[in-house]
């Protein structure tokens, strides 16, 4: 048996694999309609070579940073492998980010190559037309996808089409050295990049192991992006280090989820609160309790349909609370009170609830959970931005950016955000990026954005409304209104409802005063409209 040269690397990891298991197929991409991949790990490390030797004759090597545009495909474990070979850094873009936003996180990165699938060409391309010294590595053409790769980018897939190559020259072996940058939701101005190192792995295949308690025989599923904290930790990278099989959907589909558990016999799956309340309120079917799922890690899972949930469909729910940044707790099935994300690792974290002035909180006190590892300096590194990194952890704490509160017990409950961001099946939207985009529409006057409690009942989880006042004399075209939102938005931030008022009620400093809008607001009142109706309405209503 070969021995891996640096235990938790992820590309010396998978050498070894390559060596010692080569036809394993530890990986499998669902993708719907279309015939699936499944992937080996001789398989992940032949085409992560490949474009290992792309990436240096494009130039790119130990600490640049290559950009990555799509949704869950192969490409990305090859580029991870490849990345982290070289010692180059990986930025994995949530696909849905366009306009100013790509631009901002491509350029705050410092990105000098990009991959991306033809899908999102119409995104990237003309954000790349301002960003001149980011080099297109290669285009990924996908079956079924309309748009082809424009003729003068490369395309990926004959890169992955030469021969095969040795691993490649200067190889990286430092744990040490930073592996990715994943950009936050932006919820107290622009996202901030936060640099990740290789030696976190080690760390997800411990949670996997000792929290989690994956088995040999389990089968892993997410269908929640790859750009996702929550993906790579929970799914992917324990995956690869155990050599336990996964299954990876191109995206989260709540309608089949429980038919692709059967389909590829998955025992355990993650979730964020509100993709939870979306499969619960698919119909109910006799065959719903029918399935191999065994576990399901939720971060988020909405009080009022949990234990319904596990009875429902037969799981147990492991419910767990973690950022980007670092901090962890957790819930075990069956232990402690239903609502609760669950307590810090006993002896290896430690988890308060802090007032503003840095004094604890009392039981049932609602305060921001602060967090540090014991034993281990509190950091976070903040991509070019030392002042927010000190911030973050001022006073040796990672401060959160979350409210919550404690119980005489020791549980932990999460409130809601910190600092006016509404959170949006787990994305944290900042309200004024929003109002921003609709108070560019010629016919809107003044904007208001907040949120009201999500329907999907997850916990400090949000619908946005967007009140507006029109422009005298005009009259509202929904359909307008939303695609403008459409066109400039993530898909998250895209209000649920438009409320058409006279005016927006303000404070005397000016400020808006959300709270008489949502005095006023009902789904069914006349001057609210639903994005779906918006979308189809034909008539133009008037104010």
């Amino acid at each position: 048996m070969s021995v891996c040269k640096v235990p938790g690397h992820f590309a010396h990891v998978l050498d070894t694999k390559a060596e010692e298991t080569p036809n394993l197929e530890v990986v499998a991409f669902e993708n719907g309609a279309h015939a699936g991949e499944v992937l080996t790990y001789a398989t992940i490390v032949t085409a992560g070579r490949k474009l290992a030797v792309a990436l240096q004759q494009a130039g790119i090597g130990k600490g640049d940073v290559l950009s990555l545009v799509m949704r869950n495909h192969p490409e990305f474990i090859f580029a991870l492998y490849a990345t982290t070979c070289l010692g180059a850094i990986l930025l994995p873009v949530d696909p849905r980010t366009k306009g100013d936003r790509l631009q901002y996180v491509l350029r705050d990165s410092g990105a000098k190559g990009i991959i991306f699938t033809s899908e999102f060409m119409g995104n990237v391309a003309p954000v790349l037309k301002n960003l001149s010294n980011i080099r297109v590595v290669g285009v990924a053409c996908k079956q079924g996808m309309d748009e082809p790769a424009a003729s003068h980018w490369p395309d990926l897939q004959e890169i992955f089409l030469g021969p095969e190559l040795p691993p490649p020259d200067q190889r990286s072996d430092d744990l040490n050295a930073p592996m990715e940058i994943i950009y936050t939701s932006g919820t107290t101005g622009d996202p901030k990049g936060v640099m990740i190192k290789i030696n976190r792995l080690a760390g997800f295949a411990q949670l996997a192991q000792l929290v989690w308690q994956y088995r040999k025989e389990d089968r892993l599923y997410t269908g929640l992006s790859l750009t996702h904290g929550n993906a790579q930790a929970v799914t992917l990278i324990p995956s690869i280090l155990l050599g336990i099989p996964s299954v990876i959907s191109q995206k989260f589909t709540k309608s089949r989820i429980w038919d692709i558990c059967r389909q590829y016999g998955c025992t355990t799956f993650s979730l964020l609160g509100g993709m939870m309340m979306g499969i619960y309120s698919e119909p109910e079917k006799p065959d719903d309790a029918d399935n191999p799922v065994r576990l399901i890690l939720s971060a988020g899972t909405p009080r009022a349909i949990w234990e319904q949930f596990e009875n429902r469909f037969g799981v147990l729910i492991h419910e767990w609370y973690g950022a980007v940044e670092g901090g962890f707790a957790h819930k075990p099935p069956g232990i402690g009170p239903i609502g609760s994300f669950g307590k810090p690792l006993d002896g290896l974290m430690e988890m308060k609830v802090f007032r503003g002035d840095d004094s604890e909180c009392g039981h049932a006190e609602t305060g921001e959970i602060v967090c540090r590892t014991l034993g281990q300096k509190t950091e976070v590194d903040y991509v070019g931005k030392k002042e927010a990194s000190e911030k973050k952890t001022r006073g040796g704490w990672l401060r959160t950016g979350d409210m919550g509160h404690i119980d005489e017990n020791g549980w932990f409950f999460f409130d809601y955000r910190k600092g006016g961001g509404l959170r949006r099946a787990g994305d944290f939207i900042q309200p004024d990026t929003v109002e921003s985009v609709l108070a560019g529409h010629p016919d809107v006057s003044d904007v208001c954005v907040y949120g009201i409690p999500a329907a999907s009942g997850a916990p400090g989880e949000s619908d946005l409304v967007a009140a507006v006042v029109l422009i005298s004399g005009v009259e509202a075209d929904l359909k307008s209104l939303f695609q403008t939102c459409k066109d400039n938005l993530d898909g998250n931030a895209i209000p649920s409802y438009i409320q058409v008022v006279e005016e927006i009620p303000k404070s005397a400093s000016e400020k808006n005063l959300d709270r008489l809008l949502k005095n006023d607001f009902r789904p069914d009142a006349a001057n609210v409209f639903a994005l779906k109706n918006g979308q189809q309405a034909s008539d133009r209503i008037g104010t």
